[in-house]
């Protein structure tokens, strides 16, 4: 786990590749000419995505622009990755407009990714616009357990950004040769709508089980109060209505005519 200086959260990274894969950041991010910076990376990564998108629909029409899905990930890897180590490298750390800028681009470059599957003839836009939901909804609940927790999570059962980005690189060249799975009596199917659903199914769980750790984290971090003794309650005098003076008079005048 690694502290953000200036911004009062842990980083969490367990996944299979992290160790692998941050030496190799680091080794790339000192070799990088210095007029390279963070924005030009994020920026690189979130344009790798719309290329993505646009491959996948372009490859409904012509197979081969599937090979650039694969160089498109690259690159969103490239960029999406070594922004945030060129900035810890070069010691030029930003850690609010880092966190913000990077989750807005990861929000809009899944919109791209998913926009362009869904527009293509690989998966349905049920699937699609399902797995955007799924997607929304576990960022919302890391980005709240951020806030609350301080401890942001880039991981869940060993699997983080970039082995998401292998499976969906893997995926995709076998749909340059089987874009169709069969399913026995289930029937055929498209390869990335039964990929899709597993991919909302898996990102429910992820959703499901944190939000039960977070929430029982919580409960017992901050149980609730014993109910104090109940006090004496005084009711409020509320003020005279302004008749009183009429009804002190008009009694007086009675006692003077008997």
């Amino acid at each position: 786990m690694e502290r953000q200086k200036g911004f009062k959260h842990i980083r969490h990274h367990d996944s299979i590749l992290a160790s692998a894969e941050k030496r190799l950041l680091v080794r790339i991010a000192r070799r990088l000419p210095a007029w390279v910076n963070a924005d030009h990376l994020s920026l690189l990564g979130v344009l790798a995505m719309l290329g993505v998108g646009l491959s996948y629909w372009a490859a409904s029409w012509d197979r081969r622009a599937l090979i650039l899905v694969v160089a498109g990930l690259v690159l969103n890897w490239f960029g999406d990755s070594l922004d945030g180590t060129l900035a810890r490298v070069r010691k030029q750390q930003r850690p609010r407009y880092g966190y913000y800028v990077d989750h807005v681009l990861d929000l809009v470059g899944t919109l791209f990714l998913l926009g362009g599957l869904a527009a293509s003839e690989f998966m349905s836009p049920v699937i699609g616009l399902g797995l955007l939901i799924a997607y929304l909804m576990v960022s919302a609940e890391i980005y709240l357990a951020t806030h609350v927790l301080g401890v942001f999570r880039l991981s869940f059962l060993k699997v983080g950004p970039t082995e998401l980005r292998l499976l969906l690189a893997a995926g995709t060249v076998f749909l340059l040769y089987k874009p169709v799975v069969g399913l026995g009596e289930l029937g055929t199917f498209n390869l990335f709508d039964v990929g899709g659903l597993a991919g909302i199914l898996g990102l429910a769980l992820t959703f499901t089980v944190s939000a039960l750790r977070h929430t029982r984290r919580l409960y017992r971090a901050e149980p609730r109060p014993r109910l104090q003794p109940s006090l004496p309650i005084s009711l409020p005098r509320f003020p005279s209505t302004g008749f009183g003076p009429i009804r002190s008079a008009f009694t007086a005048s009675q006692h003077r005519r008997s």
